[in-house]
């Protein structure tokens, strides 16, 4: 993933910020439920939904696995009051 954000080496287009997910997953969520799309833009809004939700599950995964170290170091340094 590149600095600017537009993609990685390969092309690959990087990874949104998770809140920029979650939003747009939300809203389209709304589109769907409001229905009158045709089958195709029903299909191409579930198949996009689908990558933000996999992309918030990452978001947030990274984000578990970071107070789970954050939390062993705090426990190994034997000071369990001590802030992060």
């Amino acid at each position: 993933m590149t600095a600017s954000g537009s993609g990685d080496a390969q092309g690959q287009p990087a990874r949104p910020p998770y809140e920029q997910a979650r939003d747009e997953l939300a809203e389209l969520v709304k589109r769907l439920e409001a229905g009158g799309l045709t089958l195709e833009q029903s299909l191409q809004l579930w198949e996009r939904g689908e990558h933000l939700a996999a992309v918030c599950t990452e978001w947030l995964e990274g984000a578990r696995a970071r107070l789970a170290e954050a939390m062993a170091r705090r426990s190994e340094d034997g000071d369990p009051e001590a802030p992060f």
